[in-house]
């Protein structure tokens, strides 16, 4: 009460709104009390401030809010309601994070990120399947920022680091021009990373033993550098079921932290992981990868990088077409060779590169065969073998005569791009090649329309630019605390988070132009891939890629 003057409790809602049933010896002003309701009639959710509302002041709204309670409960009534609602969301969260989501709701896919703000005032990044989309605005933070800080209560003793872990966590994913979730951002780093030093993790919310190592783990991955099966190996490793929340008692809530969700989670993860790699090292010896400058390691990086992002077993021709098409493009990206004058002069070394190319792609079309409902594999083999085809233009008219040729002309973007390469028009972009090849592999088959349009074209073209931005700051070997520190000062830092804001937004927005949805989030999926070896230092990396290909969960 020292803290919180009785003057302020009337005006704005403070913590001691939650503990009203307690203050029955102070000279209460219940008119401009009853001002601070939610529109169900409860004070900061808690049927015994509200019951003791209701003894002094008879009002309807809190009335009805308690018979709610108490017929919903059958008599009873918990310590905060809706704490069931809250529940609910925080499981989503859970199965997200520990990986399992997938496994639970089939149909469902991650597009959209979106924060929660909770009564009273706990804020949660909420992930949700394309049935269920929100809209936040992000202007209700303000109710819980004062002065450079931001605070889960008005007048509170001391800030708790897990409603603060809760704010990071959402306030990174933002869109352009969202100032309040930049600073937000700031602050909660700041605040957390100066009570990891101080080891001052003591939390009136929460009873957790593994707290510390989750926002440890936290603020070491940043989301736009957050691979989903990398998440989910930390995660796992820091999920608790025995945590015990406090309110006004100590209460478990086991939609949310349950020896069930932890199990499915581990054996989830380890049948993922007991998958062979796809076949990969039986190809690159068939294929001499190394006579090429591949090497095993860099083998190994780029199947990490595919499988840590498309993990389920039945999605095993997405990750192979994923790791060929970056071996291919950075073979060719590396020696900029010439596929016409190799066609003509018919060097065994470079034959063997052009045979890799185009088994790679027959190789996707196999994978894809399913989901498109055709193969046209055995053209591009025709092509391949074909003593007539010296030029690309040949290859190009050869396919163009192919019906619904639309997926012909996505594959030969490889040849286009690799023409030009040679040709020193331009630099291959990387990006946009590997979502092509992805998408097609998925069976998501862009029609002309949409290659056409604008929205689709500032995709491509924004990945691509940042792809770019960060493979230059990938050479440069920045370390993450430098990234951190001069992300909001440095110019080529923050170009680069300008830009993935832009291009969070225009992924999860929903489009005006029917663009699929995940069309759209694999331009997201390959950015962060980016982001990903951007920022993490290559011994960082190399612990990543053995504690999720090679140490199962126990």
């Amino acid at each position: 009460m020292e803290r919180t003057p009785i003057e302020l409790m009337h005006k704005v809602p403070t913590y001691l709104l939650y503990n009203l049933e307690g203050l029955e010896n102070m000279e209460l002003e219940w008119p401009k009390l009853l001002k601070l309701q939610t529109p169900k009639g409860t004070f900061l959710t808690s049927p015994a401030a509200t019951s003791f509302a209701v003894m002094e002041t008879k009002d309807e709204n809190c009335l009805a809010y308690i018979n709610y309670v108490v017929n919903k409960f059958n008599g009873g009534a918990p310590s905060a309601y809706p704490v069931d609602i809250f529940a609910r969301l925080w499981a989503v969260d859970r199965l997200q994070r520990l990986g399992i989501s997938v496994s639970l709701h089939q149909k469902s896919r991650t597009v959209w990120i979106t924060f929660i703000v909770e009564s009273p005032g706990k804020l949660n990044r909420r992930r949700s399947d394309n049935t269920c989309t929100y809209a936040v605005m992000t202007d209700a933070l303000s109710n819980f920022k004062k002065d450079d800080e931001f605070t889960c209560y008005v007048g509170q003793g001391f800030e708790s680091p897990s409603p603060i872990f809760n704010l990071y966590r959402a306030s990174q994913v933002l869109f352009p021009g969202e100032t309040i979730l930049e600073q937000a951002r700031q602050f909660s780093y700041n605040f957390l990373r100066e009570r990891l030093q101080k080891d001052q993790l003591l939390d009136k919310w929460l009873i957790s033993k593994h707290l510390p190592d989750e926002i440890k783990c936290g603020l070491e991955m940043p989301w736009y550098a957050t691979l989903p099966r990398v998440e989910a190996r930390f995660y796992i490793q820091n999920y608790s079921v025995d945590d015990i929340w406090i309110g006004k008692t100590l209460y478990r809530m086991p939609d949310i932290n349950n020896e069930a969700y932890l199990e499915l989670a581990k054996l989830d993860y380890n049948k993922c992981q007991a998958q062979t790699p796809d076949g990969m090292e039986p190809w690159y010896e068939d294929s001499s990868l190394e006579e090429f400058g591949i090497s095993k390691k860099e083998l190994l990086l780029f199947y990490f990088l595919a499988s840590a992002s498309i993990f389920e077993p039945e999605r095993s021709g997405e990750r192979s077409a994923w790791v060929k098409s970056q071996i291919v493009y950075t073979i060719l990206s590396e020696q900029r060779i010439d596929l016409s004058s190799e066609f003509r002069n018919g060097q065994r070394r470079n034959w063997g590169l052009i045979t890799i190319l185009f088994e790679a792609i027959r190789d996707l079309k196999s994978h894809a065969q399913e989901r498109i409902g055709r193969d046209i594999s055995d053209l591009l083999l025709d092509a391949v073998s074909s003593p007539e085809t010296h030029t690309h233009t040949q290859l190009i008219l050869k396919f163009a005569t192919v019906e619904n040729s639309v997926e012909v002309k996505y594959l030969l973007q490889w040849g286009v791009w690799l023409n030009k390469l040679g040709r020193g028009e331009e630099e291959i972009q990387e990006a946009e090649l590997l979502v092509s090849t992805i998408n097609i592999c998925s069976g998501y088959i862009v029609s002309e329309e949409t290659l056409s349009n604008n929205e689709y074209n500032t995709l491509s073209a924004l990945t691509n630019n940042i792809c770019c931005r960060l493979r230059q700051l990938e050479k440069e070997k920045v370390s993450c605390m430098e990234w951190n520190k001069e992300r909001n000062c440095c110019s080529k830092y923050m170009e680069i988070e300008k830009e993935m804001q832009l291009l969070v937004k225009l992924v999860l927005q929903e489009s005006s132009n029917g663009i699929n949805k995940d069309i759209k989030q694999t331009f997201l999926m390959v950015a962060k891939t980016f982001y990903y070896r951007a920022y993490f230092t290559t011994e960082q990396i190399d612990k990543h890629v053995s504690k999720v290909l090679f140490h199962p969960v126990l």
